[in-house]
């Protein structure tokens, strides 16, 4: 349920005093597509390291109308059942709000044979269509058709059948709708120019270790050999850390740290930040799971940032790159390639004082270094709302941003966390 909550937060006004220890926690894009899964499952499924998120809320929600049990334990743990799964339609007023709602699209067609849904939902960051889903769905030979708004979608009777999918271009929702549907098919199903996002091998191995047949995730190559309903081994599936987190983490310790250790991570998934990072001047140490990360005495060099699919720069650490890069010595080009619409934000950190120039919807130059000053803000969407967050906390003054209920879509108890090692934060209702 959105809120009016707000965060109330005085800056630091460039001082480089945070310090002590972030933990990161689960993924939301892993926990979603786990939690979707699990409908591939004939016995009851357990995930671990579930964030406590408004998406997972959303997700859970969708299950639950489905007639799909769910049971909340301790410490992010959830048990799903779908043995009694019997609806095939998404909610609608969920679905339009939760662009991750379509995955659930292939699990439950491959099992059921049916499923209808609304056009996906979710931040609003440029046009996201689905015309891939349907396409791909088509040729696994599903009738498709559109009914009040509505698309349903058909399997044969004798379900769906293995195909060769080239999607036009990558994307990790659709490669994980279609490893997944391919799981229960008949035949062999091949998927080109696949996204090679860490999160989807995470979920094919663990599917394997369940009785799929997944081979190449990870790669651009996925070949999938349909094989019957799942069996959940003892112990279940622990959620990939997030890495959008601790990039985010990662940024604000860059502009802002005396020392601060992020734990509960994978520093190879942020690999691209880190050279990135270290590149500008930033003194990054990593160990095990563990990323230290200390502030430049002076300011940061400028840096070039061009967004790519995984292992490229994350469009989801876009945003708060960009913050980054206000605070630098020099001029940096930010080169948005997945979606239009991602820069829209920067007229905003122009108000708190940054110098940033829009050259087309793509591409945006930011002449540094400027110092911030504190504004009341509109949180945009997820990744651009943290990134204000970020701004506020390095800039002069207090900040007021609005819309709190897109930060927590992503990012658990996050205002608890960054309290803790300093920051000046505070939720308002």
């Amino acid at each position: 349920m959105e809120t009016g909550e707000r965060f109330v937060i005085e800056g630091l006004a460039g001082k480089k005093t945070l310090r002590g220890t972030i933990a990161v926690h689960g993924a939301k894009n892993s926990a979603l597509k786990a939690m979707a899964a699990a409908v591939l499952f004939k016995n009851s499924l357990t995930l671990s390291n579930i964030p406590d998120i408004e998406d997972v809320r959303h997700m859970a929600d969708l299950l639950e109308h489905l007639s799909i049990s769910i049971a909340r334990g301790a410490a992010g743990s959830m048990t799903i059942d779908t043995r009694f799964v019997s609806k095939t339609d998404l909610t609608a007023d969920i679905s339009k709000r939760l662009r991750a709602s379509i995955v659930l699209a292939g699990p439950l067609l491959a099992r059921l044979g049916h499923v209808s849904f609304p056009h996906p939902g979710g931040c609003v960051i440029g046009a996201r269509p689905i015309d891939m889903f349907l396409e791909g769905f088509k040729k696994m030979g599903a009738a498709v058709r559109v009914k009040e708004k509505t698309y349903v979608v058909r399997a044969p009777k004798r379900g769906l059948k293995g195909a060769a999918l080239f999607f036009r271009q990558q994307s990790v929702t659709a490669t994980e709708t279609f490893m997944m549907a391919g799981v229960l098919a008949r035949g062999t199903t091949i998927l080109k120019n696949a996204a090679m996002e860490p999160e989807i091998a995470h979920l094919a191995l663990f599917l394997n270790r369940s009785g799929a047949r997944i081979i190449g995730a990870g790669t651009s190559t996925i070949i999938v050999k349909g094989s019957a309903l799942l069996s959940a081994p003892r112990g279940g599936y622990a959620i990939v850390p997030d890495r959008l987190e601790a990039g985010s983490f990662l940024i604000l310790g860059a502009l802002a740290a005396r020392d601060l250790l992020i734990t509960h991570c994978v520093p190879e998934h942020v690999a691209s930040l880190i050279e990135t990072l270290s590149y500008a001047g930033v003194s990054i140490s990593v160990t095990g799971n563990t990323i230290r990360v200390r502030a430049p005495k002076s300011a940061p060099r400028a840096v070039d940032v061009k967004t790519h699919e995984y292992p490229g720069f994350p469009t989801d650490l876009q945003a708060p790159m960009t913050v980054f890069l206000t605070q630098a010595n020099g001029e940096s080009m930010v080169f948005e390639t997945i979606f239009e619409g991602r820069l829209n934000y920067v007229e905003e950190l122009n108000r708190m004082g940054a110098d940033i120039r829009t050259m087309d919807p793509h591409r945006v130059i930011v002449r540094g270094k400027t110092p911030l000053r504190g504004r009341e803000l509109e949180s945009p969407d997820l990744r651009a709302g943290l990134a204000f967050v970020i701004a506020a906390a390095i800039a002069s003054g207090r900040s007021v941003i609005h819309t709190v209920y897109n930060i927590d879509r992503g990012y658990e108890k996050v205002e608890e966390r960054l309290r803790n090692i300093g920051v000046k934060i505070s939720r308002m209702a």
